[in-house]
Formats: C-alpha cells, structure tokens, sequence
C-alpha cells in the first residue's frame, strides 16, 4: 500500500515542482521592461533583458513594450479662426519611459491612451483655433504639429506617467459632409473670378497691342506713300528735264516726232477726217 502512495506521490511532487519552478522564473526580451507586484502592489521594475526569478503564486509579472507604441486618434471636430469646422483624423507615438510609473499611474496601455487623446486634442483645438483654414491646410501645418507634440508631452510629463510622446501627426483634414459642398461652390466661385479678371487684363493689354500696331502701321503707310510721291515727283521732273534737253538740240526733229505722235494717237481707231491739203497738220505728209 505504501508502495503504491509513493509511486502515486512521486509524479505529483514532480509535477508540483515543475510547475512552481515555472512560475518561479520569467524572461525579459530586449524590446520589453517588465514590473513584479505581490499581491496588486509594485515590487520592483526590471528594465534589462535576461531570466529573473520571482516568488512562486504570490508574485506577477506585467510586461510592458520599450519600442515606439501608435495611437490613432478618433476623428474629432475642430473649429478654425474663420470659423471652419474641420474633422481632423490624427495619430501620435509614445513610449513608457519608466515603468514603475507607468505601473502606480496608468496600468494599462488603454488608461493611458485615453489621457493622450485628451491632451491631443486639447492642444489641437487650441492651436487650430487661433489658425485660418488656409493656414491649416498649407506648409504652416507641420510647425503647429511640432508646437502641439512640444506642448502634449509637457502636459502629459507633468502628470508623472512614465510615459514620453514623441510625435503628433495629421492623417487627414476635412470638411463636413455638410458643408463642403458650399465650399466648393465658393471656391468655384473664386476661381471664376481670378479667370475672369484675368481675361479682362488680357484683353485690354491686346487692344493696347493692337492700338499700338495699328498707329505704328498708319505712320508706316504715310511715311511710304510720303516717300513715293518725292520719287515720282523727282523722277517726271528729271524725265522732262532729260527729254527737253534731247529735243532742245534739234527743235525741227522734236516738231517731227510730236507730229508723227499726233498722227498715231487721231489715225489708230480708223476715224474719217477732212482737211485741206494745204492744212499745217498734213505738212509731213505731202
């Protein structure tokens, strides 16, 4: 009988020690800390990799990550200084720094996130506030996302957590459903303006061009025809002056070609004339 309570007994305690050995020890990884409590209240942090052991069904261990944590905040409404109303989807990366902290403050990465997203959005709505939404929307975005991740860590240092943000971005920035149909019309409306004024310069610069060419062309034209009338005018004057000094050496010669002309010019259409043979006109025909 007692043979066969030790063989029973001998796996049991194995099997006992086995299992307290396991809970006896546990293993920190380079990229988590980790915090011991007995019995709800912290112990001891450890922040560096390496099997650590721990008393067996009294003590736990929390893990807690040392790499870069995201939190993507929900949607939330912000209005601008112009009275904008924007839904801003933005994300933040934060880390536990200290653990022991951490531990007494938070607990849990989800208390935690919650009081990072009110700090968030306190800031953002501080900031976007005092901002026109064309402000937002251009490259002064990216120093206001500075100022709040400056401004939220402070915050959230100031409550002793443990806990440090690193940096707050903006996914996106819209409209309300509701009214971004009126801000594309006014928009629209704008661009239709800025067009049409520059139509209207453009067309009043090309009247100018054209008043300009069609001036310079009408000065052009009177200078040419100015011109030519001196060349016609000069050149019958040196064409009768040729002419009178080649008939002015024989007179009787230049009287027979003028003759010879006047007799061409009556006689080519085959008119009918009478005259008296003894006519001056018919002297170099007989």
């Amino acid at each position: 009988m007692m043979k066969k309570a030790a063989q029973i007994l001998v796996p049991v305690a194995a099997l006992v020690i086995l299992l307290v050995g396991q809970d006896a020890f546990f293993i920190v990884r380079e990229n988590s800390q980790a915090v011991v409590t007995q019995f709800g209240r912290f112990v001891k942090a450890v922040t560096l990799p390496g099997l650590y052991f721990k008393t067996p069904m009294v003590q736990e261990v929390i893990l807690y990550d040392t790499r870069l944590l995201d939190h993507d905040i929900p949607s939330t409404e912000v209005v601008t200084k112009d009275k904008r109303t924007l839904v801003v989807d933005n994300f933040a990366k934060w880390r536990i720094t200290d653990p022991e902290k951490f531990y007494q403050r938070a607990r849990t990465t989800s208390v935690a996130r919650d009081r990072l997203r009110d700090i968030i959005y306190s800031e953002l709505r501080q900031d976007f506030g005092a901002l026109d939404l064309s402000q937002i929307v251009s490259e002064e975005r990216a120093n206001v996302m500075r100022q709040v991740t400056v401004r939220s860590n402070e915050k959230i240092k100031a409550l002793d957590m443990g806990v440090e943000i690193v940096d707050v971005r903006i996914m996106r920035a819209d409209l309300p459903q509701a009214n971004m149909r009126s801000v594309f019309d006014r928009m629209q409306a704008e661009r239709k303006r800025i067009a049409n004024k520059f139509r209207s310069e453009g067309k009043e610069e090309a009247q100018k061009i054209r008043a300009g060419t069609d001036k310079e062309k009408t000065i052009l034209l009177a200078e040419a025809y100015e011109k030519e009338q001196k060349l016609r005018g000069d050149g019958e004057a040196s064409a009768i002056t040729i002419t009178a000094r080649a008939y002015g050496k024989d007179e009787k010669f230049y009287e027979f070609l003028r003759s010879l002309e006047a007799y061409r010019n009556s006689m080519k259409d085959r008119s009918t004339m009478v005259l008296s043979s003894e006519s001056e006109f018919l002297k170099y025909l007989r």
